[in-house]
């Protein structure tokens, strides 16, 4: 992609990002999320493949239907209420409406069946944005609202994270396990939403991180499903000793970053004596951590069962950027240890 275009998308999605940022006003809001939509359709279907233009084709349909619907709700809410402020967003019927269209945006279930599939067309570049920026300026909106149905919420939440270790379990395809990955995250960040925004805002941050690490891994490697993993070692053998370490952070196991956000919001749900959907949610997460551990097991303790076609590329040296990878692998792996300072910050 020519430079000029790909520098005007990306301050496209920036762009979007921020006006739903800086908004008060719902129309205002509305027009950020379809500059960011209109801004990555582009990136997606640059690479002029069937695969990837049913892809950009499907997540278009998606985020136009969940706009309209964001659209005709915040409508509802003028003529019910008289306000357009987002703030001023207290009916129960446009809250439920704009709570279940910004849920279909980012894919939390049962509204998640096109996240797996739209992210399996697109390259591992295009899907980290559509994995990390483009769940900003909805969740913006989510922590602005502060829906009166917490039941709901809660809902979306156990479903989400359900649906997340169920739906990785049986995939060999990458991009489809870290799509359930993310619905999983999502449903965590859900569950925690009304109870305390800033550690909903934290879960997010660290989720954000994690996954940048795992999808720079999966780039490096130049690997889309679990088979390929196997000739990693001999691509990169300090990476490839490490990623299990970052695949298990985003399984949340101590003593890795990934385990202090769940642990608090473990602690915050109990806290609210919500102690059963505690428990479901920390059940939920051991599905996640099996394929998690599959990732692991195939990259580190397997050898590739064939020669590979080509440039043998164990060769060749890797030419890509890797002080960002270095950067969120250190990250992902020993942040733990400053979650007293985390939690006296949240205490404020």
């Amino acid at each position: 992609m020519n430079p000029y275009i790909l520098a005007t998308l990306l301050f496209g999605l920036g762009l979007g990002t921020t006006i739903t940022f800086a908004s008060s006003h719902w129309l205002l809001a509305w027009m950020g999320l379809e500059i960011n939509t209109l801004a990555i359709i582009p990136l997606m279907a640059q690479h002029h493949h069937p695969r990837a233009v049913e892809a950009t084709t499907k997540y278009f349909l998606t985020q136009a239907a969940a706009a309209a619907m964001v659209m005709f709700a915040s409508t509802t809410n003028a003529w019910l209420t008289g306000q357009w402020d987002i703030l001023h967003t207290s009916h129960p019927l446009p809250v439920t409406m704009i709570t279940l269209a910004l849920a279909l945006k980012i894919g939390l279930a049962p509204m998640h069946a096109w996240l797996p599939e739209v992210l399996q067309g697109l390259d591992l570049t295009t899907g980290l944005i559509l994995s990390t920026w483009q769940k900003l300026a909805p969740f913006a909106l989510l922590l602005q609202i502060q829906p009166a149905n917490s039941t709901m919420l809660i809902l979306l939440g156990l479903a989400s994270t359900l649906v997340g270790g169920w739906g990785g379990l049986n995939q060999t395809q990458l991009r489809k396990i870290l799509a359930y990955s993310s619905i999983a995250h999502l449903g965590w960040m859900t569950l925690i939403l009304q109870f305390s925004p800033s550690l909903t805002l934290l879960t997010l941050l660290t989720y954000i991180i994690m996954t940048f690490s795992t999808f720079l891994v999966f780039k490096l490697n130049d690997s889309t499903n679990i088979n390929t993993l196997a000739s990693s070692w001999a691509k990169a053998p300090a990476l490839t000793s490490l990623a299990p370490l970052i695949l298990l952070s985003l399984g949340g196991l101590p003593p890795l970053t990934g385990f202090m956000p769940k642990w608090m919001i473990l602690q915050e749900l109990t806290t609210q004596n919500l102690a059963p959907a505690a428990t479901l949610a920390a059940l939920t997460a051991l599905l996640s951590l099996y394929f998690y551990l599959r990732l692991s097991y195939a990259m580190t303790l397997t050898i590739s069962p064939n020669n590979l076609s080509g440039t043998t590329p164990w060769r060749l040296p890797t030419t890509q950027l890797t002080l960002p990878l270095s950067v969120t692998t250190t990250a992902t792996i020993t942040l733990l240890p400053l979650a007293p300072a985390i939690l006296a910050l949240l205490a404020l």
